[in-house]
């Protein structure tokens, strides 16, 4: 017999089931499910969370897999589908908007929340504080609470006898207190009376808003221009509103960001800065921080535009010092 031969062929015997034996103890690799809440369709904002995931280093379907919800508008769907989403033990969930994150922070207190566009979380309940948010959420916010106070400023110089001014809102936006109004629409309301302009708050209700008696509304009331505030209805319906703000001439002023035809004026934080903050937050999740503990990003750029084309339409004169204050001016 060949001792050799003999000892190699049990070598090579023994190191294959040390090989086997090392390969079953090592755990397999981590599977992540990220739940995503949506206002609205599928759309950009679920692409590049899921892009960014990838650039970050997750592989869809290898160590990361996403299960999303869209309520179209309809956002009673919203419970039931974030009551899905904690019935398959996700790892996060993604909520984009107040009424997401409003619907996931009902379903679950465990399960880590990741809230975009939610103008004041600690206003409606979502955390103690921005820097500690102290429960199971945490985000990105655009919440500047002098933003509806900068906002008529401008209007002001546009229109200095501003008088009236009508604010188009939600009805189904979360933090309503006993007078009615959520917080970003207390703050609307606040910023007008401190300057002696007339309110007039309208909330429209999605995924078809009463568009006719709202403007009928503004009519009446001779609103001298419409602060369109960034809530889910509005986001939507953002080209009805134009449409039927420009067929009565009344002046629009929309939120940062928003410079669609017909819109007069924007002011405020853009989604574009918002977005890309997201999956950086969700990555932090994924990777063991708590939410408790893990500040909200606040994005503070402030973006400023004019229409100089709907100005001249509307027989608006916009003066030159306004003018040069603008981030983006449309010819």
């Amino acid at each position: 017999m060949n001792t050799k031969r003999l000892t190699l062929a049990t070598l090579a015997a023994l190191a294959a089931t040390m090989a086997m034996g090392t390969a079953q103890a090592q755990p397999a690799a981590k599977v992540y499910r990220v739940g995503a809440l949506f206002n609205r369709v599928p759309g950009p904002e679920f692409e590049l969370l899921k892009k960014e995931l990838t650039r970050l280093g997750y592989v869809e379907g290898t160590n990361i897999v996403f299960e999303a919800r869209f309520a179209e508008g309809k956002l009673d769907r919203l419970a039931g589908f974030a009551a899905e989403l904690v019935a398959m033990s996700v790892d996060v969930i993604y909520a984009y908007g107040g009424p997401p994150t409003n619907a996931a922070r009902k379903a679950t207190t465990t399960i880590p929340i990741v809230a975009a566009l939610v103008a004041d979380p600690v206003a409606i309940g979502a955390a103690v504080t921005l820097a500690r948010p102290g429960g199971n959420v945490t985000g990105v916010t655009n919440h500047d609470p002098e933003r509806a106070k900068k906002q008529l400023a401008i209007l002001k110089e546009v229109f200095p006898q501003l008088a009236r001014v009508a604010f188009l809102s939600d009805a189904d936006i979360p933090g309503a207190d006993a007078s009615g109004f959520a917080p970003i629409e207390r703050d609307n309301i606040a910023a007008a009376a401190a300057m002696n302009i007339r309110p007039q708050t309208l909330k429209l209700r999605g995924p078809t808003p009463d568009f006719a008696a709202a403007f009928d509304s503004i009519v009446a009331e001779k609103a001298d221009v419409i602060v369109v505030m960034e809530v889910p209805v509005t986001i939507l319906a953002r080209r009805g509103i134009v449409e039927h703000a420009t067929a009565r001439r009344i002046p629009l002023m929309f939120w940062g960001g928003a410079v669609d035809p017909g819109i007069l004026m924007s002011y405020g934080t853009t989604i574009a800065d918002t977005d890309p903050k997201m999956p950086l937050v969700v990555d932090k999740i994924l990777k063991g921080a708590k939410p408790a503990d893990t500040p909200f990003e606040v994005v503070t750029r402030q973006e400023f535009s004019i229409n100089q084309k709907v100005a001249r339409e509307l027989g608006v004169t916009i003066p030159p010092e306004v003018v040069k204050r603008a981030d983006r001016v449309i010819e």
